[in-house]
């Protein structure tokens, strides 16, 4: 690649030896430690696939779409989200296609069948988004994607390795020690990369330890000698880290305990995009969160909250195989309060149309559950807005992103870009829920629920913060600073097999 191994000590990459292993933790947690030492830092990943994204400003002002990881690290890092951070975000329509957003904007999908030759021109135009996100910081953190290790897809990587040729970035390897197997994995990962491609891998990073460290030094000592690379650190298990999710891999509730509680059940869509949408509620106390795949797990709820998702269409036909439909349409019948978000309040109007094929087939119609006097109709144009205005007596705000049109009828009346009627309520707004004077009415509107004065901005600094103190304690950042800076070592050992190529 034009570039390789020029201009080192730009920034570092974050690898791992799977995916889930913990790139997005390390990386937002050095985000918030090199900015905390006074280094101008920028987040960065060349291609995300993810359906979890979020809004920002583009260099034109216009509003972009970038991953939702990528939007938090910029805020560890204390910097402006920017379409650069993540020039690439792919997101999955069908097990065999994704729809590409390309520096913040549509640019039209990428297959299984042409995965290597239809991202050429992607691999290019995000090693210029590095260049030019290196240019204007002293580190830029560069989180991969996947393993490294992943050979059969070596030539077409722009991602990993690739991009650490591209421009000489030293890369650290972290592993998961929680699944098993990871002095392997990490002595693998690199075993099994080209011989140039080891020569910029400097070390690992173990993460989610449980136990006694000092049952873990033999092995890590053993790694350093057989490796001729360092350990950084180990980054222990720490229940009380909560981090805004890159995908769907690991849904989990928010569990409250106590008398009063209220159930919150969010259906777990196959499909589901944004569901951090629901973050702010988890924060609530004495409301219980949990994710909800069955008719039964919505019959106790207060609260049920129909997501947003990639495929409304597809969704809403699964919705129904389960007798969801049912359950959310007598959870309404018997009085109780109904949030639809985005695709989610698409499914509860009249009818949905696809007619160029945005989602589904071109021509593809359906039903929905009736239960608001709202039309959709997908178009090829994308709405990404930044909007704000007031609902139930308070100030809101949020983030739309969406090829749905909404058509309101006389029998519902408005309700953040959506609509509402009696305890249904729908919006198009994702991240409403994340201002407090609106999440307050909205409780106290559907579920009587009183002010608890909770601070959802303060508690993700919060928790930036706790993951920034737990890098600085178990991960040596100096020594990763100055890797970061200078590149990697010039006497690494090569390993075998991958160095016998």
């Amino acid at each position: 690649m034009s570039g390789e191994g020029q201009d080192r000590g730009r920034g570092l990459l974050v690898a791992g030896t799977t995916s889930d292993a913990g790139k997005s933790v390390v990386t937002t947690g050095l985000c918030r430690a090199f900015a905390r030492r006074g280094a101008r830092v920028a987040p960065y990943k060349a291609q995300n696939m993810s359906n979890n994204s979020m809004v920002c400003h583009g260099p034109d002002g216009r509003p972009a779409e970038i991953g939702r990881a990528q939007w938090v690290q910029a805020l560890a890092a204390r910097a402006t989200p920017e379409p650069a951070m993540n020039p690439v975000l792919l997101k999955p329509g069908t097990d065999r296609r994704s729809h590409v957003v390309l520096l913040g904007h549509p640019a039209g999908d990428v297959s299984s069948a042409d995965w290597e030759s239809g991202r050429r021109h992607l691999a290019k135009a995000a090693h210029t988004a590095f260049d030019d996100l290196a240019a204007r910081h002293d580190v830029v953190v560069a989180e991969g994607a996947g393993s490294p290790a992943e050979i059969n897809l070596r030539s077409g990587d722009y991602v990993n390795m690739g991009l650490a040729r591209h421009a000489g970035l030293p890369a650290v390897v972290v592993g998961d020690i929680d699944r098993g197997g990871v002095f392997a994995a990490l002595y693998g990962t690199v075993g099994l990369l080209e011989a140039a491609d080891q020569a910029l891998v400097a070390g690992f990073v173990v993460n989610k330890f449980r136990g006694d460290p000092g049952l873990l030094r033999p092995g890590l000592a053993d790694l350093e000698r057989l490796t001729g690379r360092r350990v950084y650190g180990t980054l222990p298990w720490d229940p009380g880290l909560w981090l805004d999710s890159e995908d769907a891999l690991d849904l989990e509730g928010r569990r409250a305990s106590g008398d009063t509680v209220r159930r919150v059940a969010v259906v777990r869509l196959p499909r589901i995009s944004n569901f951090t949408d629901v973050d702010a509620l988890g924060l609530e106390p004495g409301l219980d969160v949990v994710f909800a795949s069955g008719p039964g797990d919505l019959a106790d709820a207060d609260l049920v909250v129909l997501p947003g998702t990639r495929s409304t269409l597809a969704d809403l036909a699964w919705l129904r195989s389960r007798g969801l439909d049912r359950a959310v349409t007598e959870h309404v019948r018997r009085g109780r309060p109904l949030l639809g978000v985005c695709g989610g309040f698409q499914m509860l109007g009249r009818t949905i149309t696809d007619p160029d094929g945005v989602e589904a087939e071109p021509g593809a119609r359906a039903d929905g559950l009736a239960l608001l006097d709202v039309r959709t109709d997908f178009t090829v144009d994308k709405t990404l807005r930044l909007p704000s205005g007031t609902a139930l007596g308070a100030p809101a705000h949020g983030y739309e992103i969406h090829h749905g049109r909404i058509t309101v009828g006389d029998g519902a009346e408005e309700f953040l870009g959506g609509a509402r009627s009696g305890n249904v309520f729908g919006t198009m707004w994702h991240g409403s829920l994340e201002g407090d004077a609106f999440r307050s009415a909205f409780l106290a509107e559907t579920l009587g629920h009183e002010p608890s004065g909770t601070r959802f901005a303060d508690a993700r600094e919060r928790r930036l913060d706790l993951l920034g103190d737990l890098v600085e304690r178990h991960l040596d950042v100096d020594a990763l600073l100055a890797l970061a800076r200078e590149g990697a070592p010039a006497d690494l050992p090569v390993l075998a097999p991958g160095g016998t190529q």
